[in-house]
């Protein structure tokens, strides 16, 4: 009986453990989520600030199309970050 408790109590201590690890990895995931939509809504402010003033140089089509490139990969980051995050979500739940 004693041997019963004993292996209950570790079995809750290490659900505990990793209840902790789950929440710091889901903070860690939002922290991350959020850089990555700043740097997303910033790269869209500056290819809208391009375009507003775009004369037609090739220097500056080819700084609006990178920009581009890079909002739409910082939009996939998030969605990828968004969805870790509904998973650790999902396990804390669990737990």
């Amino acid at each position: 009986m004693e041997e019963g408790f004993k292996l209950l109590e570790d079995r809750i201590q290490r659900a505990a453990e990793r209840l902790k690890e789950l929440a710091a990895e889901a903070k860690a995931a939002r922290a991350e989520a959020s850089r990555a939509s700043e740097r997303a809504e910033r790269a869209e402010r500056e290819l809208g600030a391009l375009k507003e003033r775009a004369s037609g140089s090739a220097a500056d089509v080819e700084r609006a199309d990178a920009l581009a490139r890079e909002v739409s990969s910082l939009k996939a980051e998030r969605e990828e970050l968004r969805a870790r995050i509904e998973k650790l979500a999902g396990l804390l739940d669990r737990l």
